[in-house]
């Protein structure tokens, strides 16, 4: 695995491989991450996988300092997956002082997350938009716990350059909780309690087709996973997953969910 360190470095790279696979990651693998990887290395000649913990999607600076990170853990997973190249960029690569930065998303896509992050998003399309520009990647790989973020990411990349963005299915633990790099901010007796809830609303969506009012229904079901578990749910919405139009048929919608575990924000959906 060759590790680049800036962007010097990485054109050489680009200039000698033409069909490379790109994940796109802020560090601390897990398995989710790996079934990506995994995934580009089945559609691609070369695999590259990025790791920069982004601060301009970080709407809080101490969630930004707290995000968990582990570079050596990280190359030792990757080195074992046999990944091609590593790019490890400062913020200084990814962000000169002359790039153009994206200030706005469209209205239609302040939802969900984007009604309680301001900048989040913002913040994603200007280092997807940076990366993609750098790697000039065949193919772009995806999780879909984070749906909304790759349904914005794919429809802004995709009209801007000859990338695809793939959408790779949610890696859960046995007990049915999206793995994710935030989950190593819970203490033990925190993940008992997420994965109860995952549990919770995978039977909410599967009760939907028998519900005539959605909407109400998952207001008062929101509100019975709050007293039930002491968690604050940020949203409980059930949207189209071709457009996020919100919905009321279980028909190629998703059930999308965002809460706070005591000081730990997750979010999910089915």
């Amino acid at each position: 695995m060759k590790v680049i360190l800036n962007n010097t470095q990485l054109k050489k790279i680009i200039k000698l491989n033409q069909n490379i696979g790109f994940v796109p990651t802020m560090g601390s693998l897990h398995k989710g991450h790996i079934s990506l990887i995994k995934e580009s290395k089945k559609k691609s000649k070369k695999t590259l996988v990025s790791i920069f913990v982004n601060p301009k999607q970080f709407n809080d600076k101490k969630d930004f300092i707290n995000y968990p990170r582990n570079i050596n853990k990280d190359k030792s997973i990757l080195k074992n997956l046999k990944v091609d190249f590593l790019y490890l960029p400062s913020a200084k690569e990814i962000f000169p002082k002359s790039s153009k930065l994206i200030k706005k998303i469209s209205k239609k896509n302040q939802i969900l997350c984007a009604k309680f992050r301001k900048g989040h998003f913002e913040g994603v399309l200007n280092v997807m938009d940076r990366l993609t520009y750098l790697i000039n990647p065949r193919n772009i790989f995806m999780g879909e716990k984070d749906y909304q973020q790759f349904y914005i990411v794919k429809k802004y990349l995709e009209q801007r350059y000859k990338t695809n963005v793939i959408l790779c299915k949610t890696i859960r633990d046995k007990n049915g909780l999206a793995l994710s790099s935030r989950n190593k901010l819970l203490k033990k007796s925190e993940i008992l309690k997420a994965q109860k809830i995952a549990k919770n609303l995978r039977k909410i969506k599967s009760n939907i087709k028998k519900i005539s009012n959605i909407k109400t229904e998952l207001e008062n079901k929101k509100k019975e996973l709050e007293e039930k578990f002491s968690i604050q749910i940020q949203y409980l919405e059930l949207r189209n997953k071709i457009n996020l139009d919100l919905s009321i048929k279980k028909q190629n919608s998703k059930l999308f969910v965002a809460y706070y575990l005591n000081r730990v924000r997750l979010i999910d959906n089915f």
